[in-house]
């Protein structure tokens, strides 16, 4: 009687399971044809999924909050003005004329003030006298506007020369630069002055 647990033979085992391929001609493809990625055998690497913010659910703003929100983006954008300026203040010339202007006490600076109180003295209803002190002090404010723009000018000139001779500014763009901020209250000149009155430049 056979047994039951007897093993076959092993060449009659591999012969029964081996499969028998044949390999398919290709077929004919077009000219100009271009294989996939699959046909090449390469996959596309997945993204990493490390590192990335987990998409949730994002909760609206509410009025209040979005208000906040512009605010606090204003304030930023304003204090970032206020420390670097803006284009057209970019350049070691236009750093160089806002140094020059900011280390001397300026006529400028009291032009605007000064212009308030002759707007004020001028009036019709103001005795004749003071109408008359108001425009001599509008005469000598801008007499000395005048001077101080020079006395800058030709000290922005000078320095600009000497430090950057190959500079491209034009030196008209930069006087009127200077000028400007010569006219302009220290505390509210954006960038902020970088060297104290009386420093030498």
């Amino acid at each position: 009687m056979p047994s039951l647990f007897r093993r076959k033979p092993a060449d009659s085992d591999s012969s029964a399971t081996t499969p028998v391929v044949t390999e398919e001609p290709p077929a004919e493809r077009p000219r100009g044809y271009t294989p996939s990625k699959k046909e090449l055998g390469v996959q596309t690497p997945k993204r990493p999924g490390a590192g990335r913010r987990p998409a949730g659910p994002t909760k609206p703003l509410t009025k209040e909050e979005a208000r906040e929100q512009r605010r606090k983006a204003r304030a930023e954008a304003a204090a970032e003005f206020r420390r670097e300026g803006g284009p057209r203040d970019r350049g070691p010339e236009r750093l160089l004329a806002r140094n020059v202007v900011d280390s001397r006490r300026t006529v400028g600076t009291w032009f605007f003030g000064g212009a308030l109180i002759v707007l004020i003295g001028s009036s019709q209803a103001m005795p004749p006298e003071i109408r008359l002190a108001s425009n001599v002090i509008w005469g000598a404010l801008a007499l000395g506007v005048v001077l101080d723009s020079i006395l800058i000018s030709r000290k922005i000139k000078k320095l600009v020369r000497e430090r950057h001779p190959n500079s491209g500014e034009r030196m008209g763009s930069l006087y009127l630069y200077a000028i400007m901020r010569s006219i302009t209250f220290r505390r509210m000149r954006a960038p902020a002055p970088q060297v104290n009155i009386g420093d030498k430049i």
